[in-house]
């Protein structure tokens, strides 16, 4: 037998599902989902340092040995857990009314870089909303913006996934930050 051979039906019909599969596969890690919700919420901390009892909405619950419960420890804070239930706000006014609270923890969780590990709740009580959104994740508190998960919800929330782009937006000393949020949520029923 002289000649090429003749690709048979069968090797032409497995060549284009796979050529049509690996298009698919392609396509789908471009496209990105759409948030089903997207909320900005501002909320404003304010830590206890000994004289302002009245403003105070968290407090250093746990300090490092070196550390102490009013003034938050040397060493980017390495060691402080601090609980929190600040008010909420849709704009960035601390006297603005508030929309709910955020209540929770941080933790600063490295002695060589300005960092805190975050576990909270929004607890939402408006007449736009009404419900919980719960976060969690690392804070980087050095980065512009960072990134913490949607990790689920209750109410107007029940359920709901996402992520929620963290900046600060303003902070005076280490008494008190108030954080940008913006929240994207993916999964919503």
């Amino acid at each position: 037998m002289t000649g090429k051979a003749k690709p048979t039906p069968i090797l032409l019909l497995l060549l284009l599902i796979f050529l049509s599969g690996s298009s698919s596969i392609a396509a789908k890690k471009m496209m990105r989902p759409q948030p089903c919700k997207n909320l900005v919420l501002y909320f404003h901390d304010i830590i206890y340092n000994g004289k302002n009892f009245k403003n105070a909405t968290s407090a250093i619950i746990a300090a490092p040995a070196w550390g102490n419960l009013t003034i938050l420890a040397g060493l980017d804070h390495f060691g402080n857990l601090v609980v929190f239930d600040d008010p909420i706000t849709l704009d960035n006014n601390l006297h603005s009314e508030p929309v709910g609270r955020a209540q929770g923890f941080y933790l600063y969780d490295r002695k060589d870089v300005f960092t805190a590990w975050l576990g909270f709740t929004f607890v939402l009580n408006s007449t736009d909303y009404k419900g919980t959104i719960n976060f969690a994740g690392a804070d980087p508190l050095l980065n512009k913006t960072r990134d913490i998960s949607v990790v689920g919800g209750t109410g107007d929330f029940f359920m709901t996934r996402g992520i929620a782009t963290v900046m600060t937006d303003a902070f005076e000393g280490d008494v008190y930050f108030r954080l940008r949020l913006d929240i994207k949520l993916y999964e919503c029923y």
